[in-house]
């Protein structure tokens, strides 16, 4: 079992970055591989991308392509967001998640989720 905690939200401009951290508890972080998902108001939660355990494999939401890099450091069990670009659209709480099935697009393939971050971007 792992426990996440997501953390590095905030307000910011448009065109502005920020990078999110998901810190995540126990010995068997880099079993996982991680994703990063993000809900509106009045929407439904959405993802924004995902790495796989060893850190080779990334995938991106169309959205977010070009502007958001997603790593990890299997070290510090950490896992990052780097957001570039924002955009009042990528308003949102942002949540992490740890699972197994692969770098997936899924919320169900994930088995843990952080408590979740908000992100406001400003025009």
């Amino acid at each position: 079992q792992v426990q996440l905690v997501d953390s590095g939200g905030g307000l910011v401009q448009a065109g502005g970055s920020l990078r999110l951290s998901c810190a995540a508890s126990g010995r068997t972080f880099s079993m996982y591989h991680m994703g990063w998902f993000r809900q509106a108001p009045g929407k439904e939660r959405e993802f924004v991308a995902a790495i796989s355990s060893r850190g080779v494999t990334t995938a991106y939401a169309n959205s977010v392509k070009g502007r958001f890099t997603i790593s990890r450091d299997n070290a510090k069990n950490t896992v990052y967001l780097q957001m570039n670009s924002l955009k009042p659209e990528d308003t949102a709480v942002y949540y992490c998640a740890a699972g197994f099935k692969g770098v997936t697009t899924t919320p169900d393939a994930y088995n843990y989720w952080g408590q979740g971050t908000q992100v406001t971007v400003s025009s």
